[in-house]
């Protein structure tokens, strides 16, 4: 079989479009005055138009007020100036707790735990073997002195989507703040902030072919915040810094190109992908949602009993094929996957786990390529492996 190069870790970050590419050289190249300098002369104003105007088609894809939108360099960002910056702007002293979900990304976790550090009452939400937040146990942690609560729509791992009505009913029960990470579910699926509720959103254009290096941050009208850095009064004095007027133009066209006939593809190819290593490849287990239609529609993330992510990962990429797996060299350290653990999976689950992540570029003759290698990488590593055997 002639060799491709298939890239299928689009869960970590896309391609940038050649329409958005083409449009963000302009504001390098000649639109490429300062946003701020709007007062002070023309070309300020034009800059200051394109920020406006990618704010606007953001907006508009979310139901949201243009400004509620804040542009921020991306979704790690984005993630720790909704925790500092609601606690820096907590007026009631009662509220002192934070709830997150134990799948969270790291910018959420370990800015909660740092939190925790501080004196704030911190607690981690379970969640079932599908990755499903288990709002039993959001009951019993939240109360009157919980300020907030963080969980993500669409799993970066797993590909899990959350029910973020059903969870923002809880935490607003309470009086307290409702934010979700939607970096790798934004404009795959529908999302309408008034219709669930959220009081933050992140976003991040890098996942859905955008640049990188730029991100935005929802927040509702009236949401008690305030910015974490000091340097100026950009972004709504939110976030400061001279603003990145060719990262955000690009967001926005790629926010405004994206369209819903590119997704039915993309997980027409995911359901075929899981189907025919279903059919090849024995003892696979998928991980995340079983309904499809409750998880994100690029991601497929199985694991192969009898063989570590690692080496699979290692002999696909000698092959031209990229994913990336949940296991060391996943977190470049040596824990499995922190998702498929608090799922209840043992160790040896999540290091054998790969994560597939798909993009509009990917064809069907992409996937057959990977199904065949991946059969053959496989059965070639179980043969190998004294646990076959055993």
């Amino acid at each position: 079989m002639e060799r491709r190069e298939v890239y299928l870790d689009n869960n970590a970050t896309t391609r940038v479009d050649d329409r958005v590419a083409e449009y963000m050289n302009h504001f390098h190249l000649t639109d490429y005055a300062v946003a701020s300098s709007q007062f002070s002369h023309i070309p300020g104003i034009r800059a200051k138009d394109a920020v406006d105007n990618a704010r606007g088609i953001i907006a508009n894809t979310l139901n949201a007020e243009q400004e509620e939108i804040i542009f921020t360099s991306g979704d790690t960002e984005s993630n720790n100036l909704t925790l500092n910056g609601v606690i820096e702007g907590n007026k009631d002293k009662q509220k002192k707790k934070i709830l997150v979900s134990k799948i969270e990304h790291f910018s959420v976790l370990d800015t909660a735990k740092r939190l925790a550090k501080k004196g704030y009452a911190v607690d981690f939400i379970n969640v079932n073997n599908e990755g499903f937040i288990d709002l039993n146990h959001l009951e019993d942690l939240i109360d009157e002195s919980t300020l907030i609560v963080s969980v993500m729509h669409g799993n970066h791992e797993v590909g899990t989507l959350q029910n973020l009505k059903s969870i923002s009913e809880i935490v607003h029960k309470y009086g307290s703040l409702f934010h979700s990470d939607a970096t790798y579910s934004y404009l795959q699926v529908p999302i309408d902030v008034n219709d669930i509720g959220v009081d933050l959103l992140t976003l991040s254009a890098d996942k859905v072919h955008g640049p990188k290096g730029v991100g935005a941050l929802y927040i509702r009208k009236g949401t008690p915040i305030i910015k974490i850095m000091e340097g100026g009064y950009q972004e709504y004095n939110i976030r400061p810094g001279v603003e990145n007027v060719p990262g955000i133009a690009g967001f926005g066209k790629a926010c405004e190109i994206y369209n819903d006939e590119e997704t039915n593809k993309i997980k027409n190819l995911r359901n075929y992908l899981y189907s025919t290593i279903k059919s090849k490849i024995d003892r696979v287990s998928l991980n995340g949602a079983s309904d499809f239609n409750k998880r994100i529609p690029n991601n497929l993330n199985v694991s192969f009993d009898y063989v570590e992510g690692e080496s699979v990962v290692l002999h696909l990429d000698m092959r031209g094929i990229s994913v990336i797996t949940g296991s060391a060299c996943f977190s470049r350290s040596l824990h499995a996957s922190h998702v498929l653990l608090a799922m209840g999976f043992s160790h040896e689950r999540a290091h054998g786990s790969i994560r597939f992540g798909l993009s509009k570029y990917i064809t069907k003759e992409d996937i057959d390529y990977t199904v065949y290698h991946v059969n053959e990488v496989v059965e070639n590593l179980k043969n190998l492996s004294p646990l076959t055997k055993s």
